[in-house]
């Protein structure tokens, strides 16, 4: 089947990257909660890819345009600074890993102060490379990996079929760490249910203490239509926290983690409430800010409905 261009999902700190595609949807199109579950990995032709590279340097540096490349391109080009790359989509990381290797020596070659390449990537991808792979990848600018937690909890991660364990996302993140490529990482509140709230909240501040990232942002569960997760929720299998569940669930969390000196928020637009800080300095602040909406349970303090989104 041809390659067909995913649409732009990327974390927010790449707002000003261009984006390049190297894969479309998720190796791991299995999460129950996921759009990418409805989706299938593809592959791009690393032949098309390098014409893109190509493209984007005739542009960039000449001002020309080249026949054949889509509008898109062009249209991020001309808002591009050309200090970041962030490689579509969502696990980059999945894409072949020669064919990867020589992506990112022909972007280098093409643009050599590029400062630095990203991708989102599953425990998975980071299990099957190794060391050295990995080190080779950093060679090539790749500084930073966005990989999605979820939880720490393993019997919510089988629920939603992660197809990974709390000990392999240890595993991953130290992998990531070693070879020097800085880690951020994603939880959601509320994936354990009411039932399961109280596991899923513990179990989700140690493994961001065994993991210790760079970077840690908490959405909150946002149920999507088509996933088998949002059908379990309409047979009443599964029952949604509250919204005020879900920030004392993110209180517990900064309360229980430990980091050596991690940035995180919970700025993401699925949320109830925003809080950011550098722990553990800036801890005492967030939990204070935390417990003064959790003590008021004034609604009107917390993000609306219609302005929550993925």
């Amino acid at each position: 089947m041809p390659f067909v261009r995913p649409e732009i999902i990327r974390p927010p700190s790449e707002h000003a990257s261009y984006y390049l595609p190297l894969t479309s949807g998720c190796s791991n199109n299995s999460c129950t909660f996921c759009a990418f579950s409805l989706t299938n990995l593809g592959i791009r032709d690393l032949e098309d890819v390098k014409r893109e590279i190509d493209a984007m340097s005739m542009y960039v540096h000449h001002g020309m345009w080249v026949a054949g490349q889509p509008q898109i391109v062009y249209a991020i080009l001309q808002e591009w600074d050309g200090r970041r790359v962030f490689l579509q989509d969502g696990d980059a990381l999945a894409y072949p890993y020669p064919k990867l290797l020589e992506a990112l020596q022909h972007l280098n070659q093409k643009f050599p102060r590029l400062q630095r390449v990203a991708s989102y990537a599953t425990p998975q991808d980071v299990l099957r490379r190794s060391p050295e792979e990995l080190k080779a990848l950093k060679e090539q600018k790749l500084d930073i990996l966005y990989m999605g937690v979820e939880s720490g909890d393993d019997e919510v991660l089988r629920k939603i079929k992660k197809n990974v364990t709390h000990d392999q996302m240890v595993e991953a993140a130290k992998k990531v760490k070693m070879a020097g490529i800085l880690l951020s990482v994603t939880v959601i509140l509320g994936l354990g249910g009411t039932h399961g709230s109280k596991m899923h909240v513990a179990e989700t501040a140690r493994v961001l203490t065994e993991m210790d990232p760079d970077f840690a942002g908490a959405l909150t569960l946002t149920l999507v239509p088509g996933t088998q997760l949002y059908e379990e929720w309409e047979k009443g299998e599964f029952e949604l926290i509250t919204p005020f569940e879900s920030l004392q669930e993110l209180k517990e969390i900064v309360e229980k983690s430990t980091f050596t000196n991690c940035f995180f928020s919970s700025m993401h637009a699925s949320n109830y409430y925003a809080i950011r800080g550098t722990l553990p300095r800036d801890k005492n602040k967030m939990l204070s800010q935390l417990n003064a909406i959790l003590s008021r349970k004034d609604p009107h303090l917390l993000r609306p409905e219609f302005m929550r989104g993925l």
